[in-house]
């Protein structure tokens, strides 16, 4: 499979491959097959590629019209396979170290093998080392000699190590349970902590709620419970902030250091890097070619981890896996963009069991206004009635804009492709090829259905559809939910471009503050009790805004000198203490 110096990866997507269309034209294609070798062959009338045969010419990666295929090139030296989901399919290089009582973070893209490797720690998975051969055991514990994973392997294949895991697709609990929250919980109370789970979790007003029920936040909750309630050795939390608040969110990374400090092993897959940042002790860097291969870096700290990933150099194994450095630009404290572009008046809404209220507000010229707030505290009513969507008490607010809206939750049900969908749209074309297939590459996505996209693929088409539109305000309501870091930082810098070279106004809901921080000149905050009502304030300074909404949550943040992002700070630590001291909760 490898010379001394070199791994060659062939990885087809069979999801995107139709022989049927082409006649098989990557072999047809193939300098190797012409030659009389089969380098591509035909298995179950699907093409197979020799990787020991193969030249990497690529000719059949450029020639194949569903760019189904990709053929890297690594460094053997690099990389220690520990599994591979069959032949010319995705696989994994190295694996992540749990550590008693510490929370182990890991960062990287969506389709690297975050996942695949807390599954194959949990025991979800038998690691496969060899593509050829069925899965063992034996392999890896034999690639991990003398290593701590060859201790853990042997435990975890005689069945000796408890294992809790919280899966990242939570809507599969709502698919195998329909009965009450209380009834799913008591199933799973190994540890007999059941209410002082549901009390740390604020799950008590949902106990006789039914499972199918439930909201996205609260489903998240619930399926982090189930982990808490497990008696296990190792824990693994697959993206728990998902769907929560900012709060919820904080509360959450707390509960999980409680329980790795209480002599548990916990890891930790999360695209929040504040979060991350928060309740990790170590990290692991994840880097590779999406649904290709992935590569585990060493453990490292918390600070040197999120930053050498964000500069895409790792220092220990002298590898640049990424181009450029994801960088937070610095932030002016007054906002240059003071040119008055939009009034929106005070207004009220009101539910059977729940009031919102408005206070008057202006939006400038070229400007990105953030809201801030817990869940069911009325952002989304907020934008559906400037929207349009839905009326204030008082009737339609009468803006008389052009207005492109992006909802919060994404559900599709046309079996349209991707490049269909986008030729339907009434769309600024230049700028849908130079900035928003540039930077979101929804290109790559085009022969794929709607219907069969990841949360994270839809909501990259949405964004781009969105801000290509003609209009004079842009709606975006948690535009960051299932986007991975590096899609994050680029579309808050495509919606940034859109904004400020076409003179336009933008609103966005969001609970990631790193995003709010990148992406935003002024916030909205919001104010009052969930679920009952709700008070959304003038925009201000983001200094002032976040200052105000941090010292509610109690937490407070720094600048990290490197990067620029912001840090949250150990809560009680000497940096904590000096800045709640001189009330200042947040730094520009």
């Amino acid at each position: 499979m490898a010379s001394n110096w070199r791994i060659r990866i062939a990885v087809i997507d069979f999801n995107r491959c139709f022989p049927e269309k082409c006649g098989f034209l990557c072999k047809r294609v193939c300098p190797i097959n012409r030659s009389g070798k089969e380098c591509i062959t035909v298995v179950d009338d699907k093409p197979r590629i020799s990787e020991q045969l193969c030249t990497a010419c690529k000719i059949c990666v450029h020639k194949c019209p569903f760019n189904a295929i990709s053929i890297v090139n690594l460094t053997a030296k690099l990389v220690n396979q520990v599994h591979c989901y069959g032949k010319n399919r995705f696989r994994l290089y190295g694996l992540p170290m749990p550590a008693i009582s510490k929370v182990v973070g890991l960062i990287g893209r969506n389709g690297i093998g975050k996942s695949t490797a807390l599954k194959i720690l949990a025991g979800k998975i038998v690691p496969r080392p060899d593509c050829e051969r069925r899965a063992s055991y034996e392999e890896v514990i034999e690639l991990f000699k003398g290593k701590e994973l060859q201790a853990y392997f042997e435990r975890l294949q005689r069945s000796e190590i408890r294992v809790a895991f919280k899966p990242q697709e939570i809507s599969k609990i709502q698919e195998s349970f329909d009965g009450s929250v209380d009834e799913l919980l008591k199933m799973f109370d190994e540890r007999n902590m059941l209410n002082e789970v549901v009390d740390k979790l604020r799950l008590r007003q949902i106990l006789k709620s039914r499972v199918s029920q439930l909201s996205g936040g609260e489903l998240q909750k619930l399926a982090i419970a189930i982990c808490l309630l497990k008696n296990a050795e190792l824990y693994f939390f697959d993206e728990p902030s998902s769907y929560l608040d900012v709060q919820e969110r904080l509360l959450v990374a707390k509960i999980i250091r409680e329980l790795a400090e209480s002599n548990k092993y916990v890891m930790v897959v999360e695209h929040d890097l504040a979060v991350l940042d928060y309740l990790s002790d170590f990290i692991h860097v994840l880097f590779g070619s999406k649904g290709v291969y992935g590569v585990v870096s060493s453990r490292m700290s918390v600070l040197n981890g999120i930053n050498q990933y964000l500069e895409g150099y790792l220092k220990n194994e002298n590898i640049r896996f990424r181009d450029k450095e994801l960088s937070f630009a610095s932030v002016e404290t007054v906002s240059k963009k003071n040119v008055p572009f939009i009034t929106y008046p005070a207004f009220k809404k009101t539910y059977e069991k729940f009031s919102l209220s408005v206070e008057s507000g202006t939006i400038m010229r070229s400007e990105v206004l953030g809201i801030l707030g817990p869940n069911a505290i009325g952002k989304t009513t907020f934008v559906k009635v400037l929207a349009g969507i839905t009326e204030s008490d008082s009737g339609n607010l009468g803006l008389n804009l052009k207005l492109a809206y992006k909802p919060q939750y994404l559900k599709v049900e046309s079996d349209a492709t991707v490049e269909q969908f986008v030729a339907s749209q009434i769309l600024d074309k230049e700028l849908f090829e130079a900035e928003a297939n540039k930077r979101l590459h929804i290109s790559d996505l085009y022969d794929y259905k709607l219907n069969e996209l990841s949360g994270g693929e839809l909501q990259r088409v949405s964004i781009a559809v969105t801000l290509c539109k003609d209009a004079e305000l842009y709606l975006l309501d948690e535009p960051s939910a299932f986007l991975d870091i590096e899609e994050r930082l680029n579309a808050a810098a495509f919606i940034k471009s859109v904004i400020e070279r076409g003179n336009k106004a933008c609103i966005v809901v969001d609970h990631d503050l790193l995003f709010q921080d990148y992406l935003c000149d002024r916030l909205v905050v919001f104010e009052g009790e969930p679920a009952k009502y709700g008070r959304a304030l003038v925009p201000e300074s983001k200094e002032n805004a976040m200052n105000r909404f941090l010292k509610t949550l109690g937490i407070t943040f720094r600048r990290d000198a490197q990067t620029g992002r912001p840090r949250a700070n150990k809560p009680g630590s000497v940096k904590d203490q000096e800045q709640k001291k001189a009330g200042k909760y947040y730094y520009l």
